[in-house]
């Protein structure tokens, strides 16, 4: 049975149990999804008092993250839920999750109205007062009172905002008012489907940040998103307090080719169209935000944007783009060539870009068998890269998120003769050992293979292949740390009485690790050679995400590797280091990251006129100095403050982090012939012939 918890009036839950309340469907739905969860997520996590806790942690963040709505005494009346959700959940009693919504409902309608009815108050803007945007460590408010003085700080700060990027007063009040008053009614327009997926995704988090629950409309757009091309700006988006966030940049798209979306960027604004006035999203369901940015081939949307390099203040910049569609071809990998000088002569370092991993699965069904795909295209690319006569070459795979595991695979295969890629263990600790398909290999020479923080599942595969059979170098960043595998289900399947509409659940099913037995999970690959451009914290990556599995490891794989020098390693990390460190370029690359950092880990921002614009001048013109200096290190004319506010073409060849892995390359290939040591090309060692 639901607890019914009674507000000061007593009447708190009457809307929810009339009008918000959990349909038939749903309940068939949480049946299946417990059952699933309990017997074949890999992670076997019992539903019991210690979740139950969790997942009320978690469905409270979700409602609440920024802790601007619930009060002290709503947070402690909740805790009557603590030891009770496993059994609601067991016993499909979903009452709880819709009461709790219901006061935030009524919490969030309160705080809005309390906003719209400060809109036109006169504030001073003289004070030193702080505002804390990020409040997601602090405690909830102790009453109405601290709640009014919190969001007084919030509209003096939103209209700061709006002064600050000089828009005029009439300008402001409108904004603000549309803001908040579309707010307020999207508040009343949630429906039973949204309460029940954000309660259920607090259940599914709780156990693992992969698994995830999709509601009929939920799984209808993710689907799209997901279907490669998408007639829209190729941008995968998230939600982020009450902003709209780009999670990545699709290869190929109009948003990676404008070069002026990057990952982590906040849309603001969106207008569809070349002339129509450009609507303030913030705060607007995602679901909502990618409708108004999707739309036919050939068509405008108009962006605005707060750059993800920028402060909580902006400058916002306006982004055109023409709707299209993204074909395989220019996701594809692509091939450079790198001369650097090295004593004598110069060294050939050829580059293979892989953005993604990518198969034409439609071309597979059909029979075809010159299809695309990142193997064949790899192969092609060696091979052009032989005639080009190259001295070594680099697998660039910053910011590739994965694809299919045969992909990674097969790809592996190319620079080996043979043996075990990667290993699969399921939920029943079964494992399954991935193996080079075929015992030809395509390319013997010098390989190093370029990661970073991005580089994730597929990639980290890969990476982590060629570092345990010691068959290249792997230089940049550690790697993201995903090694686990999902699954989507389709529960209306399971149903006996299926409406079809019962939605998916993706659950984690299995497990990646690396033929020396370690997992990629959590741990990444981590680089011979480190590029550090910012150090490393533990906000970054799968060890950021919370109640992500743990690293692991299981027996390794039998496969034996060859020889890299160690004492060549060390000559070459010397050089890498002392070369950065007479690198301009590298240098203001480091201190564009630092700023970056600095900016993002900020909590709060002055509610003073005066310091508010001198922060954001001295933020703007601190941007268009590094830049500048980092043009003049190319040899690239210095750029006036409003040529600054622009993305500028000459600067799209400039990759400090790939020039100075190419230097490593050229470096370690010269220092392992100096060494004596075996050579990278002796193909015959790398072979499956003895226990490592």
């Amino acid at each position: 049975m639901a607890i019914v918890l009674l507000s000061a009036n007593n009447n708190l839950y009457a809307k929810a149990d009339q009008s918000l309340r959990a349909t038939e469907d749903q309940n068939q739905a949480t049946l299946l999804i417990t059952h699933f969860i309990s017997n074949y997520h890999y992670k076997k996590t019992p539903l019991d008092d210690a979740l139950s806790e969790k997942i009320l942690d978690m469905y409270l963040n979700a409602l609440d993250p920024n802790r601007s709505y619930f009060l002290a005494d709503d947070i402690k009346k909740f805790d009557a839920y603590k030891t009770t959700l496993d059994d609601s959940l067991k016993s499909s009693d979903l009452m709880p999750g819709f009461q709790i919504y219901e006061v935030f409902q009524t919490r969030l309608e309160e705080r809005i109205q309390h906003a719209l009815d400060m809109i036109d108050y006169e504030f001073d803007f003289n004070s030193d007062e702080e505002y804390f945007f990020d409040r997601s460590d602090l405690p909830w408010a102790a009453s109405t009172k601290e709640l009014d003085d919190l969001w007084r700080k919030r509209v003096e700060n939103d209209i700061l905002s709006l002064r600050i990027a000089d828009k005029p007063q009439a300008e402001i009040a409108d904004t603000l008012s549309k803001r908040y008053e579309l707010l307020l009614k999207r508040n009343t327009q949630v429906t039973p489907d949204d309460i029940y997926q954000l309660f259920m995704n607090a259940y599914a988090s709780a156990i693992e940040p992969h698994t995830a629950y999709f509601s009929p409309r939920t799984y209808d757009n993710f689907e799209i998103r997901m279907s490669l091309s998408l007639e829209g700006i190729g941008a995968m988006l998230r939600t982020e307090g009450e902003h709209t966030v780009i999670q990545e940049v699709i290869p190929g798209g109009p948003a990676e080719k404008s070069t002026q979306l990057h990952a982590e960027d906040r849309i603001v604004g969106v207008s569809s169209g070349e002339t129509a006035e450009i609507i303030d999203v913030v705060g607007w369901r995602l679901d909502d935000v990618v409708d108004m940015i999707r739309g036919p081939k050939g068509t405008t949307v108009r962006l605005r944007i707060l750059a993800h390099d920028a402060g909580p203040e902006g400058p916002a910049k306006e982004v055109s783009l023409v709707r299209n569609e993204i074909k395989l071809e220019e996701q594809a990998a692509q091939k450079s060539v790198i001369e650097i000088p090295a004593g004598s002569r110069t060294s050939r370092i050829g580059v293979i870009k892989i953005p993604t991993f990518y198969l034409d699965f439609d071309a597979v069904q059909r029979g075809e068998t010159n299809f695309r795909s990142t193997t064949h295209d790899v192969k092609q690319i060696l091979a052009e890269l032989a005639q080009d006569n190259v001295d070594g070459i680099i697998i660039d795979l910053r910011d590739n998120g994965g694809g299919p595991l045969t992909e990674a695979t097969e790809m592996t295969g190319l620079f080996l003769k043979s043996g075990p890629i990667v290993q699969v263990k399921d939920s029943t600790g079964h494992i399954e050992i991935e193996e080079d398909p075929d015992s030809d290999i395509d390319y013997s020479g010098p390989l190093a293979v370029l990661v970073n923080r991005n580089s994730a599942s597929a990639s980290e595969i890969f990476s982590g292949a060629i570092q345990d059979y010691k068959r290249g170098i792997i230089i940049g960043e550690r790697t993201y740390g995903k090694g686990t595998v999902q699954q989507l289900v389709d529960l209306d399947r399971f149903s006996k009485e299926s409406t079809g509409k019962l939605g998916q659940l993706k659950a984690t099913i299995a497990q990646f690790f690396r033929v020396s037995g370690g997992s990629t999970q959590n741990k990444g690959v981590i680089p011979d050679v480190e590029i550090t451009i910012t150090p490393e914290t533990d906000d970054e990556g799968e060890r950021a995400l919370e109640n992500a599995l743990p690293w692991n490891e299981i027996k390794p794989a039998r496969f034996s590797a060859a020889d890299i020098s160690q004492n060549a390693l060390t000559e070459v990390r010397k050089r890498h280091i002392k070369r950065i460190a007479d690198d301009p370029a590298f240098q203001i690359l480091v201190a564009q990251a630092m700023a970056n950092t600095q900016s993002q880990e900020k909590k709060s921002i002055t509610l003073n006129a005066v310091k508010r614009r001198a922060e954001y001048d001295n933020e703007i013109q601190s941007k268009r100095e590094r830049r500048n200096d980092l043009r003049a290190a190319y040899g690239l004319e210095p750029l006036d403050a409003k040529k600054a506010e622009e993305e500028s073409k000459d600067e799209s060849d400039i990759d400090v982090v790939l020039d100075e892995s190419a230097f490593i390359l050229s470096d370690f290939l010269h220092a392992t012939q100096k060494a004596g040591s075996i050579p990278l090309i002796d193909s015959d060692r790398i072979d499956v012939t003895s226990q490592h």
